[in-house]
């Protein structure tokens, strides 16, 4: 709220995308930088600290104790155990064994640059040759630890590796109808890790993209029974892998290419639809991010852009809302200190795909849920109607559960704070593994709590004659001309 209208000078060289982003968000988000956009009688802009507002919010504060539990359930009571254990025998943990000495170091250098610590020495006129030694020197520090915070003596850099050993993550949960965003987890622990990784930090978001495309396929005829072939193909140069042979050499659905997350159905069908047309829908879901047009090809369909999860859980309320997008709502309304009201918010909304588009996605995504990647989910007792993606990006970097009910959107984001920094097994390191308990362990409080009438029998509002695979606009998808690269 405090915010001040983005001025280029204002950002580093590197800080382009932060740039950008932050200037969308000065032009469409009422609440970003509203102090500066609204004045006080006098003329002179709003403070938070010193104006005695009173600003409501949507935060529910019983889910955000069961979406915090969450988190240190599954991320600070078991991951960060078995990230411990298969740490115990690296030579550069945490940092991945393929990683040089030299990269190591130049990442660690980085993080030193970035430090409260570096920033204060240099501003005091410590040399290079002092700021080095400072931090090379042990020093009496309070460090973080999930029984409890210790004292002990360290050197800053030992802290620095230290604290990148622990994985990070990330939790939002929203209304499908308005918006409102219910609870919002943006790290593991305030106190020792402020960097917000729900709105502010974006990663690589995998197959949690898919679902994007898709939509674009549906929207272009396509239905849940359209098949394509199941073969690894070459697209210019780009030959995408696969987790599965399965079914190699057939013609499959469309709804089981994306219940088993096909790579090759996926590369298929942007060479179908074109990566510019891909690229125009995922910014109708809400994805700012300047550097997916730096990356415009098949690729895209896998996820290598960088996403926020507050962007990502916002774009997935587009499938349980009929095809209309619900933008994050924090706060519903501002009063000045003598309860004069005197802002108002309401959900921003946008259509993105059809009513009929949306009814087919989550025919697909609950069969993602009822027997493909998220099938997981079943086992934490969940037997509600269900929609969900999972996404696991290269190296395991990233783990990401997308799910939905018909009431709320919950997205959730596992990893280390850099992308070197992962399990390298795939048992441990898929977002089934790292990101769906979370998930699972939210709902299951959610639901147990009856005051706050999140129902697990509710029923996506499909009407009862509508048949996902016999669409009146339906066409097949061999009549599509194809995208060569």
């Amino acid at each position: 709220m405090m915010e001040k209208k983005p001025e280029r000078e204002n950002y580093q060289e590197w800080q382009n995308r932060e740039f950008v982003l932050d200037s969308i968000a000065w032009e469409q988000d009422p609440l970003y930088g509203w102090c500066n956009k609204n004045l006080k009688r006098n003329g002179e802009p709003y403070n938070v600290n010193t104006d005695g507002l009173r600003i409501y919010t949507t935060i529910d504060t019983r889910m955000q104790q069961y979406a915090e539990k969450a988190v240190r359930r599954h991320v600070g009571g078991y991951l960060q155990a078995q990230f411990n254990i298969a740490n115990r025998y690296k030579k550069n943990a945490p940092f991945s064994s393929h990683l040089s000495h030299n990269t190591i170091k130049a990442i660690l250098n980085r993080s030193c640059k970035l430090s409260t610590r570096y920033l204060k020495l240099k501003e005091q006129g410590a040399t290079p040759e002092e700021i080095k030694r400072s931090f090379r020197t042990p020093h009496e520090m309070t460090l973080f630890t999930y029984h409890g915070d210790i004292d002990t003596v360290m050197t800053p850099i030992d802290s620095i590796r230290y604290y990148k050993s622990f994985l990070r993550s990330a939790f939002m949960s929203m209304e499908v109808r308005t918006g409102a965003v219910k609870a919002y987890v943006g790290g593991i622990d305030y106190e020792h890790f402020k960097y917000d990784m729900g709105m502010g930090g974006r990663r690589q978001v995998g197959s949690t993209i898919k679902p994007y495309l898709y939509a674009l396929a549906m929207q272009n005829g396509m239905t849940p029974c359209s098949t394509a072939p199941n073969v690894q193909r070459t697209y210019g140069g780009w030959t995408p892998r696969n987790g599965s042979r399965a079914r190699y050499g057939q013609q499959v659905p469309l709804r089981w290419g994306l219940q088993q997350s096909n790579n090759w159905i996926s590369a298929y069908l942007i060479s179908l639809l074109g990566p510019q047309q891909f690229v125009g829908i995922l910014h109708d879901f809400g994805l700012n991010n300047p550097d997916i047009e730096k990356n415009v090809g098949p690729v895209l369909c896998l996820g290598p852009c960088e996403v926020s999860v507050g962007e990502m859980t916002s774009a997935y309320t587009t499938f349980a809302n009929h095809g209309i997008r619900c933008a994050p709502l924090f706060v519903t309304k501002i009063e000045d200190s003598h309860g004069n009201v005197i802002a108002k918010f309401q959900p921003l909304m946008n259509e993105v795909i059809s009513e009929e588009s949306a009814y087919k996605m989550i025919d697909m995504l609950r069969a993602v849920v009822n027997g493909g990647t998220a099938s997981r989910l079943r086992g934490y007792g969940l037997r509600g109607d269900i929609c969900g993606k999972t996404g696991t990006t290269t190296n395991h970097s990233d783990g990401w559960f997308m799910g939905f009910t018909p009431q709320l959107v919950n997205g959730c984001w596992v990893g280390g704070e850099d992308r070197d920094i992962h399990f390298d097994t795939m048992s441990l390191g898929q977002g089934s593994s790292m990101a769906l308990p979370v998930w699972a362990y939210y709902m299951e409080q959610v639901y147990a709590d009856k005051r706050l009438g999140y129902r697990p029998d509710a029923r996506f509002d499909i009407p009862k004659s509508f048949d996902p695979c016999n669409s009146a606009d339906s066409v097949s998808i061999n009549g599509i001309q194809e995208v060569y690269f």
